[in-house]
């Protein structure tokens, strides 16, 4: 047992090659996600182990009280510390740097999230499903753009249609408006089809029909009994308009001093003959 420490130690503490078997690559399980229970032993879940090469028979002085039988050969070495992690180098002057530099480090950093988030939000609006929906994808990113910036922090959110410059553009460009049929859902779309549906079927019933006809025959009768009035009224109007006049021809100057008061012909003061 003792040798197999010494040579344990050995191995550990020579320099290795990353190729050389017995490295962190070749390591039967250097990390859990490369466990495999129909490969490794469950000894080895989560272990760094390395294979001992030795001249003599691997079970001799071997304790099973001290070790487990699936570490015959094998010895867990310690996992080398990951290397350091360095700090990004600050981002070039935005005034100086290249084009390219630009668009790495001012402009993709932003605008790649937004359209990660813009392509969730497609996702949830069902537009790789359907021929025509009413999202719309540049407003999506213009207003996620807007609510993340920087010089916007700590304000609270603002729709498209509020940002200032939205509303200025919309003032001169118009847009038309969304059709009915993008904006309600699915379930309110079924009910809608529904109720057309039931309410073209009653409408085909041959007494449904009959009443129908009723109705449209009494309404156009009420359409011509006012006019028959308007033109009976004013008949009547015309022949006390005449009858007036004949009157006043006829009737002998008024010469006792007391004024006469010739009303105009209405339906309230007209005499039915």
């Amino acid at each position: 047992m003792e040798r197999l420490t010494l040579l344990s130690e050995f191995e550990a503490a020579r320099p290795r090659d990353p190729a050389e078997p017995g490295s962190d690559k070749e390591s039967v399980a250097t990390q859990i996600s490369q466990y495999s229970a129909s490969k490794h032993s469950p000894v080895f879940y989560g272990q760094m182990v390395v294979k001992v090469p030795v001249d003599t028979s691997l079970s001799e002085d071997f304790n099973p009280e001290v070790s487990h039988p699936a570490l015959v050969g094998y010895a867990l070495v310690q996992r080398p510390p990951p290397p350091p992690v360095l700090e990004p180098p600050p981002p070039p002057d935005p005034q100086t740097c290249s084009p390219q530099e630009y668009l790495e480090h001012h402009i993709f950093p932003v605008l790649l999230p937004g359209m990660a988030e813009m392509l969730q939000q497609a996702k949830k609006e069902k537009c790789f499903e359907r021929k025509r929906t009413k999202f719309i994808a540049c407003d999506y990113l213009t207003e996620w753009l807007y609510n993340k910036n920087v010089k916007r922090e700590g304000e609270p959110f603002t729709e498209f249609f509020e940002i200032p410059f939205v509303m200025e553009w919309l003032k001169d460009h118009p847009r038309p408006p969304i059709p009915l049929s993008l904006l309600i859902s699915e379930e309110e779309a079924a009910l809608l089809i529904q109720a057309f549906w039931r309410a073209y079927r009653v409408r085909c019933d041959p007494e449904i029909q009959e009443l129908r006809v009723w109705q449209k025959q009494l309404r156009d009768e009420k359409r011509g009994m006012k006019k028959k009035l308007l033109e009976f009224w004013a008949k009547q109007q015309a022949k006390v308009g005449c009858k007036m006049e004949d009157v006043e021809e006829d009737s002998a100057p008024n010469r006792s001093g007391v004024a006469i008061r010739v009303l105009s012909p209405t339906p309230q003061n007209t005499l039915i003959l």
